[in-house]
């Protein structure tokens, strides 16, 4: 391996030396590649077996490279939504000294998918909506700590199952800037006239190749954008007056936001001088406070509506019995243990790349309520985990990497509570 390359990376890892940075990307053996569903990008991409996880390698210049690694690390540490970058790889060349281009590696981020993987033979209605809704909430919480992306669209974004809706996550940041001072009106409509263009131009590719629902109309939600960005934005920071009897305004404004999946670190309120109005904005504003209260109770990292839909069990669970007067924390820690858990562990091992645990959890509290409306009573936990397993998960692609064939199947038994105890309650 040549001397001159240059591995940049807060987190070295020795792996990334024995892959073949002295061979074009569009040549790599195959036993580097991973299979995996792929978005449109304008560089060459490709995913790569990198010990027991998969990365993307992207070939960009050195000057690129650099400047997006950057942006993702910042990114991150702001707690948004994108992908995790690895390392910058420069100085390449082929065995004869001719120059390749650097690469951008960045992590594959797990259960995710490009939308064009989204559907199998046409995108519905629906789905598109839900992807367009989410791609909406993304760009609002990238513009609030003033971010600029310059290039928002479907391609750019991968998308998580949420609990029945989907999360996004920004991947290519290569037309990105930050700006400190916030942005002006001007840049965020641009960066909204720019996601919707480019989300019509890509549903219209997918109507000329046969893969869209005859009743979408690409440009109607591609539009729809726009008016869910509005709504959020102007949820997020538009001041809101009212009479200084209707305070009970306040806490629906907060529960409103947080119904959206965002939390308040602070209200400005303010009175008329004569005392008779209250006006309210929301200041420092963070998105995951469903998923954050979560993590701080059991330590799961889910994303918000599947936390919002896991923290109801786990509120009914508390409510019934003498839980209730038994702190939060310890309540918690037992319905993981003696709910989540078991649920967890009685997956059949090569059916755990379908989908993530939080993500199961949720299907399996639907499909529970689904058989229990069926059957005129609350079925068990145990028989609804036993009938999803077979009747719906099995029958779903993996939607995350599997390294390697399946190492066998087993059923763990389902060591859960008595459902009569408190489930048939609720």
């Amino acid at each position: 391996m040549p001397t001159a390359l240059s591995i940049t990376s807060a987190v070295p890892d020795a792996d990334l030396l024995d892959l073949p940075w002295d061979v074009p990307l569009e040549l790599w053996p195959e036993r580097h590649i991973a299979a995996l569903p792929k978005g449109i990008s304008r560089h060459l991409v490709r995913f790569v077996h990198l010990g027991g996880s998969v990365i993307a390698v992207k070939e960009t210049s050195a000057e690129l490279a650099r400047r997006e690694y950057e942006l993702l690390r910042t990114l991150q540490r702001l707690d948004l939504p994108c992908v995790e970058p690895v390392a910058i790889i420069s100085g390449r060349t082929e065995p004869g000294g001719a120059p390749l281009e650097s690469a951008l590696v960045t992590r594959h981020l797990r259960f995710s998918l490009p939308y064009r993987a989204l559907y199998s033979q046409t995108l519905r209605p629906d789905t598109a909506t839900r992807l367009v809704d989410a791609l909406a909430v993304l760009l609002a919480r990238l513009h609030l700590v003033g971010f600029f992306w310059g290039d928002v669209s479907l391609s750019n974004t991968l998308f998580r199952r949420d609990a029945g809706a989907f999360a996004a996550y920004l991947v290519d940041a290569e037309t990105g800037a930050l700006h400190e001072s916030g942005l002006s009106d001007g840049q965020r409509e641009h960066d909204l006239e720019i996601g919707r263009v480019n989300i019509a131009g890509e549903l219209l590719d997918l109507q000329a190749g046969g893969r869209l629902d005859d009743e979408i109309e690409p440009v109607e939600i591609a539009d729809g954008i726009v008016s869910a960005y509005r709504n959020l934005w102007n949820e997020l920071t538009v001041a809101e007056s009212f009479p200084a009897g209707e305070r009970w305004r306040i806490n629906q404004r907060v529960e409103r936001l947080n119904e959206l999946g965002f939390d308040i670190e602070e209200l400005a309120i303010s009175h008329d001088e004569d005392g008779t109005k209250v006006r309210i904005q929301p200041k420092v504003v963070d998105a995951g406070h469903h998923s954050r209260r979560l993590l701080r109770l059991t330590g799961l990292d889910a994303g918000e509506n599947q936390a919002r839909r896991l923290l109801n069990d786990l509120d009914a669970y508390r409510a019934t019995g003498d839980r209730a007067e038994l702190d939060e924390e310890v309540v918690a820690h037992e319905w993981l243990v003696r709910v989540f858990e078991p649920v967890v562990r009685a997956i059949p091992k090569e059916l755990r790349g379908k989908l993530e645990p939080a993500e199961v959890f949720h299907q399996l509290l639907d499909h529970r309520w689904y058989l229990s409306q069926q059957a005129g009573h609350n079925v068990p936990l145990a028989e609804a985990l036993n009938s999803y397993i077979d009747d719906v998960l099995r029958h779903r692609r993996d939607e995350v990497t599997m390294m390697g064939p399946p190492t066998g199947a087993f059923t763990a038994p389902i060591d859960v509570i008595d459902d009569q105890d408190w489930r048939s309650k609720v």
